[in-house]
Protein backbone atom coordinates (compact mmCIF):
# COMPACT_ATOMS: atom_id res chain seq x y z
CA UNK A 1 0.00 0.00 0.00
CA UNK A 2 2.90 2.40 0.55
CA UNK A 3 4.19 1.98 -3.00
CA UNK A 4 0.85 1.39 -4.71
CA UNK A 5 -1.41 3.86 -2.89
CA UNK A 6 1.13 6.25 -1.33
CA UNK A 7 -0.64 5.55 1.95
CA UNK A 8 0.87 7.81 4.68
CA UNK A 9 -0.76 5.78 7.48
CA UNK A 10 0.84 2.57 6.28
CA UNK A 11 4.17 4.36 5.87
CA UNK A 12 4.09 5.70 9.43
CA UNK A 13 3.11 2.27 10.76
CA UNK A 14 6.05 0.65 9.01
CA UNK A 15 8.41 3.38 10.24
CA UNK A 16 7.39 2.79 13.87
CA UNK A 17 7.71 -0.97 13.43
CA UNK A 18 11.25 -1.02 12.04
CA UNK A 19 12.68 2.09 13.74
CA UNK A 20 14.30 0.16 16.65
CA UNK A 21 16.22 -1.99 14.18
CA UNK A 22 17.56 0.76 11.89
CA UNK A 23 20.71 2.83 12.22
CA UNK A 24 20.39 5.93 10.10
CA UNK A 25 23.66 7.17 8.62
CA UNK A 26 23.89 10.65 7.19
CA UNK A 27 26.26 11.22 4.30
CA UNK A 28 28.18 13.75 6.42
CA UNK A 29 28.97 10.94 8.81
CA UNK A 30 30.37 8.55 6.25
CA UNK A 31 32.39 10.89 4.03
CA UNK A 32 35.64 9.19 5.05
CA UNK A 33 34.22 5.92 3.69
CA UNK A 34 33.60 7.44 0.25
CA UNK A 35 36.10 7.86 -2.61
CA UNK A 36 37.07 11.35 -3.87
CA UNK A 37 34.50 13.32 -5.86
CA UNK A 38 35.47 15.82 -8.56
CA UNK A 39 32.99 18.32 -10.06
CA UNK A 40 33.74 19.93 -13.42
CA UNK A 41 31.74 22.71 -15.09
CA UNK A 42 32.06 22.45 -18.85
CA UNK A 43 31.45 25.81 -20.53
CA UNK A 44 29.96 25.18 -23.98
CA UNK A 45 30.15 27.79 -26.74
CA UNK A 46 27.06 28.01 -28.93
CA UNK A 47 27.56 28.09 -32.69
CA UNK A 48 26.66 31.32 -34.52
CA UNK A 49 23.30 30.00 -35.80
CA UNK A 50 22.45 28.56 -32.40
CA UNK A 51 23.45 31.77 -30.64
CA UNK A 52 21.34 33.84 -33.05
CA UNK A 53 18.35 31.57 -32.44
CA UNK A 54 18.77 31.90 -28.67
CA UNK A 55 19.12 35.68 -28.85
CA UNK A 56 15.95 35.94 -30.98
CA UNK A 57 14.06 33.96 -28.34
CA UNK A 58 15.47 36.12 -25.55
CA UNK A 59 14.58 39.39 -27.29
CA UNK A 60 11.06 38.17 -28.01
CA UNK A 61 10.62 37.10 -24.39
CA UNK A 62 11.72 40.50 -23.09
CA UNK A 63 9.41 42.27 -25.54
CA UNK A 64 6.38 40.15 -24.69
CA UNK A 65 6.88 40.42 -20.94
CA UNK A 66 7.48 44.17 -21.16
CA UNK A 67 4.31 44.66 -23.21
CA UNK A 68 2.36 42.52 -20.75
CA UNK A 69 3.68 44.52 -17.84
CA UNK A 70 2.71 47.89 -19.40
CA UNK A 71 -0.86 46.86 -20.14
CA UNK A 72 -3.65 48.29 -17.99
CA UNK A 73 -4.34 46.01 -15.03
CA UNK A 74 -7.42 43.83 -15.27
CA UNK A 75 -9.36 43.24 -12.08
CA UNK A 76 -10.38 39.78 -13.28
CA UNK A 77 -6.86 38.75 -14.24
CA UNK A 78 -5.18 36.02 -12.24
CA UNK A 79 -2.36 37.65 -10.21
CA UNK A 80 -0.19 34.61 -10.89
CA UNK A 81 -0.54 34.91 -14.65
CA UNK A 82 2.50 37.18 -15.08
CA UNK A 83 4.65 34.88 -12.96
CA UNK A 84 3.50 31.93 -15.08
CA UNK A 85 4.41 33.81 -18.27
CA UNK A 86 7.87 34.58 -16.92
CA UNK A 87 8.43 30.95 -15.96
CA UNK A 88 7.26 29.81 -19.40
CA UNK A 89 9.74 32.15 -21.13
CA UNK A 90 12.58 31.07 -18.84
CA UNK A 91 11.81 27.42 -19.56
CA UNK A 92 11.78 28.10 -23.31
CA UNK A 93 15.23 29.70 -23.07
CA UNK A 94 16.57 26.84 -20.97
CA UNK A 95 15.30 24.30 -23.47
CA UNK A 96 16.90 26.25 -26.33
CA UNK A 97 20.23 25.96 -24.52
CA UNK A 98 19.90 22.17 -24.67
CA UNK A 99 18.82 21.81 -28.28
CA UNK A 100 16.97 24.12 -30.72
CA UNK A 101 14.64 21.22 -31.57
CA UNK A 102 13.17 21.39 -28.05
CA UNK A 103 11.74 24.80 -28.94
CA UNK A 104 11.23 24.50 -32.69
CA UNK A 105 11.59 21.06 -34.33
CA UNK A 106 12.01 22.62 -37.79
CA UNK A 107 14.90 24.79 -36.63
CA UNK A 108 16.37 21.78 -34.85
CA UNK A 109 16.72 19.99 -38.19
CA UNK A 110 18.99 22.72 -39.56
CA UNK A 111 20.94 23.82 -36.47
CA UNK A 112 23.23 21.36 -34.69
CA UNK A 113 23.21 21.44 -30.90
CA UNK A 114 26.60 22.39 -29.44
CA UNK A 115 25.64 20.73 -26.17
CA UNK A 116 24.75 17.45 -27.87
CA UNK A 117 28.04 17.53 -29.78
CA UNK A 118 29.93 18.11 -26.51
CA UNK A 119 27.99 15.28 -24.88
CA UNK A 120 28.88 12.85 -27.66
CA UNK A 121 32.57 13.73 -27.48
CA UNK A 122 32.63 13.46 -23.67
CA UNK A 123 30.80 10.13 -23.57
CA UNK A 124 33.05 8.60 -26.22
CA UNK A 125 36.10 9.60 -24.15
CA UNK A 126 34.54 8.13 -20.99
CA UNK A 127 33.67 4.85 -22.69
CA UNK A 128 37.12 4.63 -24.28
CA UNK A 129 38.51 4.59 -20.74
CA UNK A 130 36.22 1.64 -19.87
CA UNK A 131 34.02 3.62 -17.51
CA UNK A 132 30.25 3.77 -17.00
CA UNK A 133 28.31 7.02 -16.83
CA UNK A 134 24.96 8.33 -15.55
CA UNK A 135 23.35 11.06 -17.67
CA UNK A 136 20.67 13.31 -16.14
CA UNK A 137 18.32 15.81 -17.76
CA UNK A 138 15.13 17.35 -16.43
CA UNK A 139 13.60 17.32 -19.92
CA UNK A 140 12.40 13.89 -21.07
CA UNK A 141 12.31 15.00 -24.72
CA UNK A 142 15.94 16.06 -24.35
CA UNK A 143 16.74 12.51 -23.26
CA UNK A 144 14.91 11.31 -26.38
CA UNK A 145 17.31 13.29 -28.57
CA UNK A 146 20.26 11.86 -26.64
CA UNK A 147 18.87 8.35 -27.11
CA UNK A 148 18.71 8.90 -30.85
CA UNK A 149 22.35 10.05 -30.81
CA UNK A 150 23.44 6.96 -28.85
CA UNK A 151 21.47 4.70 -31.19
CA UNK A 152 23.21 6.28 -34.17
CA UNK A 153 26.60 5.69 -32.56
CA UNK A 154 25.71 2.10 -31.63
CA UNK A 155 26.20 2.78 -27.91
CA UNK A 156 24.26 0.45 -25.59
CA UNK A 157 22.42 2.22 -22.77
CA UNK A 158 19.74 1.86 -20.09
CA UNK A 159 16.91 4.35 -19.64
CA UNK A 160 14.31 5.43 -17.11
CA UNK A 161 12.07 8.40 -16.46
CA UNK A 162 9.05 9.11 -14.26
CA UNK A 163 6.76 6.98 -16.43
CA UNK A 164 8.93 3.84 -16.18
CA UNK A 165 7.05 1.08 -14.27
CA UNK A 166 8.62 -0.09 -11.01
CA UNK A 167 9.46 -3.53 -12.42
CA UNK A 168 11.13 -2.08 -15.53
CA UNK A 169 12.97 0.42 -13.34
CA UNK A 170 14.51 -2.37 -11.25
CA UNK A 171 15.37 -4.39 -14.36
CA UNK A 172 17.19 -1.42 -15.89
CA UNK A 173 19.15 -0.76 -12.68
CA UNK A 174 20.15 -4.42 -12.29
CA UNK A 175 21.18 -4.64 -15.96
CA UNK A 176 23.36 -1.53 -15.67
CA UNK A 177 25.00 -2.82 -12.50
CA UNK A 178 25.81 -6.04 -14.37
CA UNK A 179 27.48 -4.04 -17.14
CA UNK A 180 24.72 -4.30 -19.74
CA UNK A 181 25.17 -0.82 -21.18
CA UNK A 182 27.78 1.72 -20.14
CA UNK A 183 25.41 4.71 -20.26
CA UNK A 184 22.30 5.21 -18.12
CA UNK A 185 19.91 7.99 -19.17
CA UNK A 186 17.74 9.19 -16.28
CA UNK A 187 15.27 12.05 -15.90
CA UNK A 188 16.37 14.23 -12.99
CA UNK A 189 13.21 13.79 -10.91
CA UNK A 190 13.10 10.02 -11.47
CA UNK A 191 16.74 9.65 -10.41
CA UNK A 192 16.69 11.73 -7.25
CA UNK A 193 16.24 8.82 -4.84
CA UNK A 194 16.03 5.06 -4.48
CA UNK A 195 18.73 4.14 -6.99
CA UNK A 196 22.03 2.42 -6.27
CA UNK A 197 24.18 2.82 -9.38
CA UNK A 198 27.72 2.41 -8.10
CA UNK A 199 28.77 0.69 -11.35
CA UNK A 200 29.09 4.24 -12.72
CA UNK A 201 32.02 6.44 -11.78
CA UNK A 202 31.06 9.34 -14.08
CA UNK A 203 27.96 11.56 -13.93
CA UNK A 204 26.81 14.10 -16.52
CA UNK A 205 24.19 16.78 -15.81
CA UNK A 206 23.01 17.96 -19.21
CA UNK A 207 21.15 21.01 -17.88
CA UNK A 208 21.26 22.90 -14.55
CA UNK A 209 18.34 22.77 -12.15
CA UNK A 210 17.18 25.62 -9.88
CA UNK A 211 17.80 23.56 -6.74
CA UNK A 212 21.43 22.34 -6.56
CA UNK A 213 20.47 19.89 -3.79
CA UNK A 214 18.38 17.99 -6.33
CA UNK A 215 21.40 17.69 -8.61
CA UNK A 216 23.57 16.53 -5.72
CA UNK A 217 20.99 13.91 -4.77
CA UNK A 218 21.05 12.62 -8.35
CA UNK A 219 24.87 12.54 -8.37
CA UNK A 220 24.76 10.53 -5.14
CA UNK A 221 23.31 7.59 -7.10
CA UNK A 222 26.95 6.91 -8.03
CA UNK A 223 28.81 8.58 -5.14
CA UNK A 224 27.56 6.46 -2.25
CA UNK A 225 28.52 3.58 0.00
CA UNK A 226 29.62 0.72 -2.22
CA UNK A 227 31.48 2.97 -4.66
CA UNK A 228 35.18 2.10 -4.73
CA UNK A 229 36.42 4.44 -7.48
CA UNK A 230 36.76 8.22 -7.64
CA UNK A 231 33.63 9.84 -9.10
CA UNK A 232 33.75 12.64 -11.68
CA UNK A 233 30.70 14.86 -12.20
CA UNK A 234 30.31 17.03 -15.30
CA UNK A 235 27.85 19.92 -15.50
CA UNK A 236 27.21 21.21 -19.02
CA UNK A 237 26.62 24.98 -19.04
CA UNK A 238 26.16 26.97 -22.25
CA UNK A 239 28.20 30.17 -22.25
CA UNK A 240 26.46 33.53 -22.31
CA UNK A 241 22.99 32.12 -21.61
CA UNK A 242 20.49 31.83 -18.80
CA UNK A 243 22.18 28.61 -17.70
CA UNK A 244 25.07 30.65 -16.27
CA UNK A 245 22.59 32.49 -14.04
CA UNK A 246 20.82 29.46 -12.58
Amino acid sequence: PIERDRDPVARDRLRRLIHPFLLRRLKSGVLRDLPPRTEIHLSIELSEPESAFYEALRSRAVEQLTNTGSAAPNANEDPGKKAFQILAELTRLRRACCHPALVDPKVGKTIRSAKLAAFTETVEEILAGRHQVLVFSQFVDHLALIRAELDEKGIVYQYLDGSTPTKKRKEAVDAFQRGEGNVFLISLKAGGFGLNLTAADYVIHMDPWWNPATEDQASDRAHRIGQTRPVTIYRFITKGTIEEKI
